[in-house]
């Protein structure tokens, strides 16, 4: 984990890299403000929006995504960006969290850039239907799964035999 200890103590970050890395939602949620707004790497339909939306979504990231970590952190002020690595599926998935704080140094906006396209689509394939589950609708779960997969298995595949091909040459 970066050394973020040097913070202002209100300041939630260095918090907020403990309770990722061990997958602890509940202590995730208390750095957040009432008001976060996580913005998704996935989709721009909706955001999600509160503090309990914002944790349920954590709940289910950490059922999906394995050994995350935290590289580095750089910003001040109210502003942060944090880059980590966790396995999704099997795939390495780099990730940039940009955080915003508000006055009482909690998180109040959450923007996510995830790469590469491969383990993003595993994060797809995966967190959709554990989200669809955890709201109760298993149909749903399925259905995005099912929807999912061939995204996954065509940027997998190309990711592995195709680009490959383009590589520079020297």
């Amino acid at each position: 984990m970066p050394d973020l200890d040097r913070t202002d103590d209100a300041d939630a970050v260095p918090r907020w890299c403990r309770a990722g890395e061990t997958g602890d939602a509940t202590a995730a949620a208390a750095c957040l403000a009432a008001g976060v707004v996580l913005v998704s790497p996935l989709t721009d339909q909706f955001r999600f929006r509160g503090r309990e939306q914002v944790r349920a979504v954590l709940d289910a990231v950490f059922a999906v995504v394995d050994d995350f970590a935290f590289d580095s952190a750089v910003g001040e002020g109210q502003t942060r960006a944090l880059l980590c690595r966790g396995r999704v599926g099997g795939q390495v998935l780099e990730e940039v969290q940009w955080l915003r704080l508000d006055g009482a140094g909690l998180i109040a906006e959450i923007t996510l850039f995830c790469r590469p396209l491969p383990a993003l689509t595993a994060l797809m394939q995966a967190l959709g239907p554990e989200l669809a589950r955890r709201q109760g609708s298993p149909g749903l779960a399925a259905f995005l799964a099912a929807a999912t997969g061939p995204l996954h298995a065509m940027t997998s595949l190309g990711d592995r035999r195709i680009v490959p091909l383009a590589a520079p040459r020297g």
